[in-house]
């Protein structure tokens, strides 16, 4: 067992500001500007800027231009004139991918079957998707979110489509611009957490360290889903799935949460926190009523309409009495 280490007492601190202090407004647009010089170059540090987003978000008129540096897509390090020669490239570069998508098709149509069975879960994804908003505007172009979509397939061996990213995909078209910007924000943002949204790379790592860490800070609750709520836990692998997009009550909500999550504050692998922190929403309920599997799944997936701050702060709250304990080795590793 090991303490974490004391470098980690300003997350400490961020966290317990974040929890104890009513939320500032989110980043504007000329707070973002004021970031940086005359030749686009950052005059305030990566850590001071992360550090803002987690306490207080992003105004949706800089969302876009600030997740290319979250996810990587921008450097921290470039200029202005850099990032316009980087934005031509990605352009160029995904123009590239659907000229040798569309060279390739005939041969992935005749010769691999589970192209043909990932295209037709991709059509059939999306025409399910409700494309509207509440005054009953088109908001989304489903041929060309199909387009995104089988392009990553091809592209990214390492994160084979699997349902649920459509409605992922469907957030960063409405956040973007253009097609390639969609594309490479989504390959970035699964590069940038790890890929802890696939089923076959990180969502097992995610549901093994949750179940670790309610051992760990809640061994009464441990206790009974070892027991009457056995498999429990496994069963949760939807959230990270999704990223939790389907609990929270607002588009703005979810991108709130996802930016977080591309912040690495106030550590990495924040989504398992998230996870425990609604665990803990249900958790009297599941005691008192002696709840089985069944009805403890139930529990969870009612937690719908949440808010993106509270969720967040309380996330932050366990991170903050995590680092005061002494910790399983396992535990620390994931964290930091």
């Amino acid at each position: 067992m090991t303490t974490l280490s004391p470098e980690n007492s300003l997350s400490a601190r961020w966290s317990a500001s974040f929890i104890l202090v009513k939320r500032k407004p989110p980043i504007d647009k000329t707070e973002w500007d004021g970031f940086f010089d005359e030749n686009g170059l950052l005059t305030k540090s990566r850590d001071l800027i992360c550090v803002n987003i987690l306490e207080r978000g992003l105004h949706p008129y800089v969302r876009t231009e600030a997740w290319k540096f979250l996810t990587g897509y921008y450097s921290w390090q470039s200029s202005q004139d850099e990032r316009l020669t980087v934005d031509s490239t990605r352009r160029k570069n995904y123009e590239a991918l659907c000229e040798m998508y569309i060279k390739i098709q005939p041969l992935l149509e005749n010769l691999h079957r589970n192209f043909m069975e990932t295209r037709n879960t991709i059509a059939y994804d999306i025409q399910k998707l409700y494309d509207k908003d509440p005054l009953g505007n088109v908001i989304i172009d489903k041929k060309r979110l199909e387009k995104i979509l089988l392009l990553s397939y091809v592209c990214n061996t390492q994160a084979e489509y699997q349902q649920g990213f459509h409605e992922m995909v469907m957030l960063f078209q409405l956040m973007a611009e253009h097609d390639h910007e969609t594309f490479w924000l989504f390959q970035f943002f699964l590069q940038k957490t790890e890929h802890s949204c696939v089923i076959k790379i990180g969502v097992g790592k995610n549901l093994d360290m949750l179940n670790t860490l309610i051992n760990f800070l809640d061994p009464v609750f441990a206790e009974h889903l070892r027991g009457k709520g056995a498999g429990t836990v496994q069963s949760l692998f939807p959230w990270f799935c999704l990223c939790f997009q389907r609990a929270f009550k607002s588009f703005d909500d979810v991108w709130r949460l996802w930016e977080v999550l591309l912040t690495g504050k106030p550590c990495r692998n924040f989504q398992v926190l998230v996870a425990y922190s609604m665990l803990q929403m249900v958790r009297e309920q599941v005691l008192q009523e002696s709840m089985t599997s069944d009805g403890i799944l139930l529990a969870c997936n009612n937690l719908i309409d949440l808010d993106a701050d509270v969720l967040i702060s309380a996330a932050c709250l366990v991170y903050a009495e995590l680092i005061q304990k002494d910790v399983p080795q396992s535990l620390k590793d994931f964290f930091l």
